[in-house]
């Protein structure tokens, strides 16, 4: 009874093994008979880029508090030259000031009044007072030299040193030539799926006769080494490398 049972399990394994064997075997037979009956073969090709961003971009806002228009004014005046100054000395000449932005700052007063009618009660009322204004302007560096521009984020510390009340957005970096890359891109991910669709007719012994027509897919430039993907397509503007990828779904004649 014991020797009986190695040579059982034995023989369900040489039937898997065989079944494996035969399932495959339908598999490429029936990918072989596709690719042999039919007049056209469609594959997806790709291609990627890895570049350096060439334009950078910083903005700050900054603001001041006082009880009169005239006073905040002024020290918005001195607070812009900070910012200006602190610019200039970064090599950012490339920068210009927004709008400046006022709002007025109000508080609830209450006045109290005799009602002098019948039943002898008071009638309180409330009104708005405006007790100082607050101002506040943007600023926006360009510069193609993106490493000082990174650099410039860090040493913003300087002007809250000084006593500006700035908030600065993390600096934008853009690869400008993304559009001559792609043009670039679209013919290198043509060439990839031509390649493929080579492997994959010679399977069937058939050669390609020529393109038939190639569709775009969705362009995606991302940081570098990163794995993310969207159906929209993304056009990363954090960090300072990135990758383009380009997608085409490209159909071949087939003889």
């Amino acid at each position: 009874m014991n020797q009986s049972r190695p040579q059982f399990f034995g023989m369900l394994a040489g039937l898997f093994l065989a079944a494996g064997l035969v399932f495959s075997s339908m598999l490429a037979t029936t990918a072989w008979v596709k690719i042999k009956n039919s007049q056209f073969i469609t594959v997806k090709g790709s291609a990627r880029k890895n570049v350096k961003s060439d334009l950078a971009m910083w903005t700050a806002d900054f603001s001041v508090q006082a009880p009169t228009l005239l006073e905040a004014q002024r020290q918005l005046k001195e607070d812009r030259s900070k910012v200006e100054g602190f610019l200039n000395g970064a090599g950012m000449t490339n920068h210009f000031f927004k709008a400046i932005i006022i709002e007025e700052q109000r508080a609830m007063f209450e006045n109290v009044t005799t009602n002098r009618e019948e039943g002898g009660g008071r009638v309180v009322s409330s009104q708005q007072k405006t007790v100082g204004y607050k101002l506040k302007q943007s600023v926006e560096a360009r510069s193609e030299n993106v490493d000082r521009v990174a650099q410039l984020d860090s040493d913003s510390t300087a002007l809250v040193e000084q006593g500006v009340m700035l908030t600065a957005d993390a600096p934008k970096f853009i690869y400008t030539k993304a559009s001559e890359a792609k043009i670039e891109m679209l013919g290198e991910a043509t060439k990839d799926a031509r390649i493929r669709a080579e492997q994959i007719a010679g399977q069937g012994k058939r050669i390609l006769a020529g393109l038939s027509s190639a569709d775009m897919g969705i362009f995606q430039i991302t940081p570098l080494h990163s794995s993310e993907t969207s159906g929209e397509g993304l056009n990363d503007a954090t960090a300072r490398e990135k990758t383009i990828t380009a997608v085409v779904t490209a159909t071949f004649l087939l003889k």
